[in-house]
C-alpha cells in the first residue's frame, strides 16, 4: 500500500520546501518511518547553489528540484516481498541519498545499517555522519605521542579531534575561522585551538613542534586555505588524512607533496563500498556508545520538520551551528 508523506524538495538556491510525496514500496526494498534527520556540510552546499558533478553516490542527477536530505536514522514500517535482511519493526541508520528530509523515506537494504544495541534513536540518527568522522579518526594511523592537526572544527572535526587525542596523541591543534567551534573544542579536550583569521596556523604547528611539523593533519574543512595550510604545516613524510568534500578545482602545491614524501590516507567511509561500510559501522560507533566520545555537546539545533526553511536559513548564516536536527 503507498504511504504518503512530506519530503523536501530543493527548488534552487536558497528555496527549500515541503512537497506531498506518494511511496510505494519496492520488491527489494523498505519503507522506513524517521526518528530524525540531521543537516549534512554538503546539504548547505547543496542549499546554496553549488551542485557537483553526479558520482555513485547519488540516487538522483545533481541538478534542480533536488531531492534532498541523506542523515536520518529510524524505524521499517514496510518491507518489499523479495527482502529477506530486515523486518518490520527492525531499528535502522540511514547511508543513501534518499531524500531523507521525510516523515518516511524509501530505500534499498544496502543503503541501510542495523543499530548496534545500546545506541539510542537521537545519535543512530546521526549514525551515517559520526561513523564517517570516528572511522576517519580510527583510521587516521594517529600514534601515540603524535601532534596531529585537525583542519576545520565542524561536526566531523569535533569527532575526529577526540579521538586522536583518545588514542594518545600528545598533542591536539584543531583550526577553524569561529571563536564558538574553537570554544567547543576546546571544552572537549583539544589541547591548541587556532583561529586562521587571526593567526597563521603554519607557525603555530611550526612553534609546538620544533620546526618539524605535525605528524598527522586531517583536512576537514574543505577549502583551498585549509588544504594548503595543511600542506604546509604537515612535517616531512607526515600523514595526510583526506576527510572533507572538495566541489570546486582548487590550486595545490603538489611539489610539496611529492618532495616531503608525504603519505596520503582517503578515510570517506561512506565512499568506500557497502560492504566495508556494513562491516566497519559498528567498530566505529562503539566508542559512541561506551561514553568515550561526546557527540550530544555537538547538536547545538533543532527544529520540527515543518520548520525546515528556519532551519536550512540558519544552517547557512550562521556557521557556529554545528549540528541542526530535525524531527518529524
Amino acid at each position: 500500500m503507498a504511504i504518503m508523506t512530506r519530503a523536501a524538495l530543493l527548488k534552487g538556491p536558497y528555496d527549500i520546501d515541503l512537497i506531498e510525496k506518494e511511496l510505494v514500496c519496492d520488491e527489494d526494498g523498505v519503507i522506513v518511518k524517521n526518528h530524525k534527520m540531521g543537516i549534512c556540510g554538503s546539504d548547505k552546499i547543496f542549499y546554496r547553489g553549488k551542485l557537483p558533478p553526479k558520482t555513485a553516490e547519488f540516487r538522483y542527477d545533481p541538478a534542480f528540484p533536488f531531492p534532498l536530505g541523506h542523515e536520518s536514522g529510524g524505524t521499517i514500517v514496510e518491507v518489499g516481498s523479495r527482502v529477506s535482511d530486515y523486518k518490520v519493526g527492525d531499528q535502522v541508520i540511514a547511508f543513501g541519498w534518499n531524500n531523507n528530509y521525510a516523515d518516511y523515506f524509501k530505500s534499498k537494504t544496502w543503503q541501510l545499517q542495523p543499530v548496534p544495541e545500546g545506541l539510542n534513536m537521537d545519535l543512530a540518527s546521526l549514525g551515517e555522519p559520526i561513523a564517517c568522522a570516528m572511522y576517519s579518526g580510527l583510521n587516521s594511523q594517529v600514534q601515540l605521542g603524535d601532534t596531529v592537526v585537525i583542519m576545520g572544527g565542524g561536526f566531523a572535526g569535533q569527532i575526529i579531534a577526540q579521538c586522536s587525542k583518545a588514542k594518545g596523541a600528545h598533542k591536539v591543534v584543531v583550526v577553524d575561522t569561529l571563536e564558538g567551534k574553537l570554544k567547543i573544542a576546546k571544552g572537549l579536550g583539544t589541547d591548541v585551538t587556532v583561529n586562521i583569521t587571526k593567526e597563521d596556523p603554519v607557525a603555530i604547528v611550526k612553534e609546538l613542534t620544533g620546526g618539524t611539523g605535525a605528524d598527522v593533519v586531517v583536512e576537514a574543512a574543505g577549502s583551498a586555505d585549509s588544504f594548503n595550510a595543511a600542506s604546509e604545516l604537515i612535517r616531512h613524510n607526515g600523514k595526510f588524512v583526506f576527510y572533507s568534500w572538495v566541489t570546486e578545482p582548487i590550486t595545490l602545491n603538489i611539489s610539496r607533496w611529492h618532495d616531503d614524501g608525504l603519505q596520503f590516507i582517503n578515510t570517506c567511509l561512506v565512499h568506500h563500498t557497502w560492504q566495508e561500510r556494513f562491516v566497519w559501522t559498528p567498530e566505529t560507533l562503539r566508542p559512541v556508545i561506551t561514553g568515550q566520545i561526546d557527540i550530544d555537546s555537538l547538536i547545538t539545533h533543532e527544529f520540527p520538520l515543518d520548520q525546515i526553511k528556519k532551519a536550512f536559513d540558519l544552517a547557512d548564516k550562521d556557521d557556529t551551528a554545528i549540528k541542526i536536527m530535525l524531527r518529524p
